[in-house]
């Protein structure tokens, strides 16, 4: 099939109201910088859910700001499907709160990240901290808000075939979905271990969420790649993929060109046998970084990005477990900077690591997962607007729920069974009641396990998708743009995806 061409981008348009760049006092001297600048407020609040998919995004600071130090690359948003937000950027309340007016809406149920980079100075001259500041928020599914009683309902709408051919195995492990052709509809991205490679179906962009056949060559990784993220690592606008390749010890970094396609990979080395991976900001210059679980070497490895989405070699630590597996990066002790949750699968802990803002991390505390745990997601399950931890427990055949107390440290864990090996635990507002439920996959099983929040963070079994061999995840997406979730279901042994639409 031809490739379409991705429409052009518009930066960030900033506009001045009423700020002086800099100020000074009578007689010429210069105004002393009064201490680090503060971030006094957000719009969205941290950790908001049900936010409007077409909202602005604000940041109020103590002071008023250097707007020339305001920028696209200095203030980030970005979400995790949509991609990089657009837009003017303003200045009011004088001039000490910046607002984002984005281009186009967020997609339904997506979370979306806030960066302040430690470049962004106010008007006297005093810096933002040296750590920058993040938060996140999530977008509102467009379901009716009260709580329904009936069961959910999906239906099976296509079946996407991940082989080129009938008896060339794949083994799909894993998927993301983003807009990598920037038509404003989600395109599938499709993680293969025994290919070693990246296929993406591009969504036909009409309203019935189908996709068209995957894009011809498959993108070359490394060999079993299976945790992935998307992320703008250039900040060009355009998304692009990483992923961590088990058997090569390496993380695979994938610029996008906009088109569905990607320039060849960047391989940077990390720990033995990387089962976890994330994308966060570690150093507070507004950069999105990588840092990878790596079970064989008992450690955490952290890559920095140079801020061309070029990475520099990797520096491990210890997180304070055995046998780092699963990983997930949020704010979970409210300070503004990305900690980093450790899952360690030998002694079936969860660990928190706090981020200093530095590249470095500082061990908190732990607490028992319930189980020898496999994969990790994080979100606010009880609607205190701290984040809590949904861990899916490998062989252990269960999953759990750790909540978090909002100063880093975790609740015990709430088991429940799911049978099998559980290799994927995923969290989304599947019945746009404004809280997230979850489904955790099972390949033992060969069933997507799903389970549906009552508000307070507890979790009751649901129905089960069944998987024609074996579920290795699910992709939480909006594929057919009606604010929604719909989820795209994966099978590492059939080698396809089953897309089911979202019919609440």
């Amino acid at each position: 099939m031809s490739k379409r061409t991705a429409p052009s981008r518009v930066g960030a348009l900033v506009v001045f109201t009423s700020l002086l760049a800099a100020a000074s006092l009578s007689g010429g001297e210069s105004r002393v910088a009064l201490g680090e600048m503060q971030v006094a407020s957000t719009s969205p609040l941290r950790h908001r859910a049900g936010v409007p998919w077409n909202t602005t995004v604000s940041v109020t600071f103590d002071r008023p700001l250097q707007t020339s130090t305001v920028n696209s690359s200095s203030f980030r948003v970005v979400g995790r499907w949509s991609g990089r937000a657009d837009g003017i950027l303003s200045f009011s309340n004088g001039g000490r709160t910046v607002t984002l007016d984005p281009n186009q809406p967020f997609s339904g149920g997506e979370t979306v990240s806030v960066n302040l980079a430690r470049s962004i100075v106010a008007a006297d001259g005093s810096p933002l901290r040296s750590a920058g500041y993040a938060f996140q928020f999530t977008v509102a599914t467009d379901l009716p808000r009260s709580r329904p009683t009936g069961p959910l309902s999906f239906s099976q709408i296509d079946t996407l075939v991940v082989r080129t051919t009938p008896g060339s195995t794949t083994r799909a492990y894993g998927g993301l979905g983003s807009d990598f052709d920037r038509d404003g509809w989600l395109d599938l991205a499709i993680v293969n271990e025994d290919s070693a490679d990246l296929r993406v179906f591009e969504n036909r962009a009409d309203g019935t969420g189908m996709y068209h056949p995957f894009l011809q060559p498959p993108t070359g990784i490394g060999h079993v790649a299976s945790p992935n993220e998307p992320g703008d690592f250039n900040n060009d606008g355009l998304p692009d993929a990483a992923t961590a390749n088990v058997a090569d010890n390496t993380v695979s970094i994938l610029l996008g060109n906009g088109d569905g396609t990607f320039d060849p990979q960047q391989v940077v080395a990390v720990g033995g046998q990387p089962h976890g991976l994330v994308v966060l900001d570690a150093d507070g210059d507004g950069d999105p970084d990588i840092a990878t679980a790596n079970t064989a070497g008992n450690n955490v490895s952290l890559i920095l990005n140079g801020g061309n989405g070029v990475f520099g070699p990797a520096t491990s630590f210890d997180s304070g477990g055995n046998g780092e597996y699963s990983l997930g990066a949020g704010d979970m002790n409210n300070d503004g900077i990305a900690d980093l949750v450790v899952g360690t699968r030998n002694d079936q802990l969860i660990h928190v690591l706090a981020g200093n803002g530095n590249g470095t991390f500082t061990h908190v505390g732990s607490r028992g997962a319930g189980g020898a745990t496999w994969q990790l997601a994080l979100g606010d399950v009880d609607g205190d607007r701290d984040l809590d931890v949904a861990t899916g427990n490998g062989g252990s055949n269960n999953g759990a729920i750790l909540k978090g107390n909002g100063d880093g440290t975790l609740g015990p864990a709430a088991v429940v069974a799911a049978s099998g090996s559980i290799v994927a635990s995923d969290l989304g507002d599947l019945d746009g009641d404004g809280d997230l439920d979850w489904i955790l996959s099972s390949f033992g099983a060969s069933r997507w396990f799903v389970y549906r929040n009552n508000g307070a963070g507890v979790m009751t079994f649901e129905q089960v998708f069944l998987s024609p061999s074996a579920a290795s995840c699910a992709v939480f997406l909006d594929f057919d743009n009606d604010h929604d979730l719909d989820l795209a279901l994966v099978d590492e042994i059939a080698d396809v995806v089953l897309l089911m639409r979202n019919n609440q």
